[in-house]
C-alpha cells in the first residue's frame, strides 16, 4: 500500500510540471470555437427536406407492395393454423410450401429494398454534405474561427449557446442552394416490414 501511494504521489508530480509550465507560458492568440450538427442541418435545409421528401414517394410503392405480400403471408398461416384439423396432408403440404416461397421472396425483396434505399440516403447525404461543409469552411474564415466541431460525430458535454452555429449555416446554405418548392418536413421513411415468423410446422396424421 505503502509504494502505491509513493507511485501515485510520484506520477502526480510528474504532470504537475508540464501544467505549471502551460501556466508560466505566455498567452497564445486563438481565435473562436464552433459547434454544428451538420446531420441535422441537411436534414433540415430546404433541399434536405426536397430530397428525402421524393425519396419517400420513390419508395411507397416498394413499401405497399412489401407490406401486401406481408398481409398474403398472414393469411396462409391463419388458414392453415385454423384447417389443422380439416385440411388434408396434401392441402397443408401445399400451403407450407406456398408460405415458404412467399417468405423467401419477401426476404430477398426487403434486403434489395433496403439496399437501395441506403444507397441513394447516403448518395443525397454526401451530395448536400459536401455543399455544407464548403459553406462551413467559409463561414469559419470569414467570422474568425479557429475550429468548428460537429456535435453529432464528438462527444460535447457542454457547449455556450452562442457557440451553436447550425442555424446560421442553415440559412446561408439555403440562400446558396434555393429549390423550386420548399417541401414540408418529411416524416422519416418507414421502415421495411420485417420478414414473417418462420412457417409453422404441418403436424404429421398417423
Amino acid at each position: 500500500m505503502k509504494n502505491r501511494l509513493i507511485a501515485l504521489t510520484a506520477l502526480l508530480a510528474f504532470l504537475a510540471v508540464p501544467l505549471s509550465l502551460a501556466a508560466q507560458s505566455p498567452p497564445t492568440t486563438q481565435g473562436k470555437i464552433g459547434v454544428i450538427n451538420i446531420q441535422a442541418a441537411i436534414g433540415d435545409s430546404a433541399e434536405g427536406k426536397k430530397v428525402f421528401a421524393d425519396l419517400s414517394k420513390k419508395y411507397q410503392p416498394r413499401q405497399q407492395e412489401l407490406q401486401r405480400l406481408q398481409q398474403e403471408i398472414q393469411a396462409l398461416q391463419d388458414q392453415l393454423s385454423k384447417g389443422a384439423n380439416t385440411l388434408s396432408d396434401e392441402e397443408q403440404r401445399r400451403l407450407g410450401r406456398d408460405i415458404e416461397d412467399k417468405q423467401k421472396i419477401l426476404k430477398r425483396s426487403t434486403e434489395d429494398a433496403q439496399a437501395d434505399f441506403g444507397t441513394d440516403r447516403d448518395e443525397a447525404i454526401r451530395r448536400i454534405g459536401q455543399k455544407m461543409v464548403r459553406i462551413i469552411q467559409d463561414y469559419g474564415k470569414q467570422n474568425g474561427f479557429s475550429l468548428i466541431l460537429d456535435g453529432g460525430q464528438i462527444p460535447i458535454y457542454y457547449a455556450a449557446t452562442d457557440m451553436d452555429i447550425t442555424e446560421e449555416i442553415l440559412k446561408r446554405y439555403d440562400a446558396a442552394n434555393p429549390v423550386a418548392e420548399a417541401a414540408a418536413p418529411a416524416a422519416k421513411p418507414a421502415t421495411t416490414p420485417k420478414p414473417a415468423a418462420t412457417t409453422p410446422k404441418p403436424t404429421a396424421k398417423p
